[in-house]
């Protein structure tokens, strides 16, 4: 499970919507740190056609805990995004929840946040 989280920490960081659309759950759910909500469309959308570019999302301190085919991961993450010329590095926590499906893990859901630094 925790190498499906660092596959969709990678295909954001190379803004590949159709690695992260393979690995998001069909009803995948995200809160980000400013406590805005998106499916799983506008999600893929935003972190791969927005103004903003990922350059790299770093997991620390992962912590997964698993029941049946649930596993929930609470992590501390280094996100490294950049808006034309500026790139700026900030961290906070971050939790997933992921189901186990025929083909491996699904993430169902999200939520970064509050941003530390």
């Amino acid at each position: 499970m925790i190498e499906a989280a660092e596959a969709r920490a990678c295909f954001l960081s190379a803004g590949d919507a159709d690695g992260l659309e393979g690995l998001l759950h069909e009803n995948f759910r995200w809160t980000s740190h400013v406590g805005e909500t998106f499916g799983r469309d506008e999600y893929i959308r935003r972190n791969t056609q927005g103004s903003v570019r990922w350059h790299s999302q770093r997991l620390g301190d992962v912590e997964v805990m698993v029941e049946g085919d649930t596993a929930v991961l609470h992590a501390e993450v280094t996100d490294v995004v950049g808006s034309g010329c500026e790139v700026e590095t900030f961290q906070m926590p971050m939790t997933q929840v992921w189901v186990r499906q025929d083909d491996g893990w699904r993430c169902l859901a999200g939520h970064a946040g509050p941003r530390r630094t």
